[in-house]
């Protein structure tokens, strides 16, 4: 009889311990602290939006910095140069929201005033669809006229690299962002830069 009795005493202890598995998952639960979006952050030491913008940012401050937009100016009745922002390739080994870099570069080129920004290649393509559809359905006087494109007198691309060293507990990540700027025209690189980060993080003791 206490064999025969055993049995449903088990399940029900079984079923006991998942419900209260089930309860004890279901207090756990997380905070969300809404902050800055320009607010600099760094949990995991990976590149992040704080690293985007400030090499973003720095790259412009570079690049202006060169004189060769001034002298592009003083040669063009004070015009202020044309720019289009080529690819950046990600050469390091962890995920890099290139496009979201590219854009900040945009913005910090604008910002400026020193120069002007052109849609990119792929832009490009969908504006003249836009142009050519309008010269069918548009009312004339607001069709945008083709052929009125404003032509990239240079081009600023680049790459990003990074180097990791890794000992037990510590690790470094070091970033390099190369960039340069190209006279389309002739090729010749009018400018050259670099921008560097490193990271120190360390692993708590008991951390995963």
């Amino acid at each position: 009889m206490s064999l025969r009795r055993s049995r449903p005493l088990g399940a029900l202890y079984m079923v006991a311990s998942a419900l209260l598995l089930v309860a004890a998952n279901g207090c756990v639960s997380k905070r969300v602290t809404r902050i800055e979006p320009t607010a600099v952050t760094d949990l995991s030491g990976r590149w992040n939006d704080t690293d985007s913008r400030l090499v973003a940012n720095q790259l412009i401050d570079q690049t202006l910095g060169a004189g060769w937009a001034k002298r592009y100016a003083d040669t063009h009745g004070g015009q202020a140069p044309t720019i289009v922002i080529g690819d950046f390739a990600n050469r390091t080994m962890e995920h890099i929201a290139v496009g979201t870099f590219v854009k900040d570069i945009e913005q910090a080129l604008i910002t400026t005033g020193s120069a002007r920004v052109v849609a990119s290649g792929e832009q490009r393509v969908e504006m003249r669809d836009e142009r050519r559809d309008q010269q069918q359905n548009a009312r004339a006087d607001t069709r945008a006229r083709q052929g009125q494109e404003l032509g990239a007198r240079y081009m600023l691309a680049g790459e990003l690299q990074a180097i990791e060293d890794v000992d037990g507990r510590e690790r470094v990540v070091f970033y390099q962002v190369d960039a340069f700027l190209v006279d389309l025209e002739t090729n010749a690189k009018v400018w050259v830069g670099q921008h560097k980060i490193k990271k120190y993080v360390e692993r708590a003791r008991f951390g995963l």
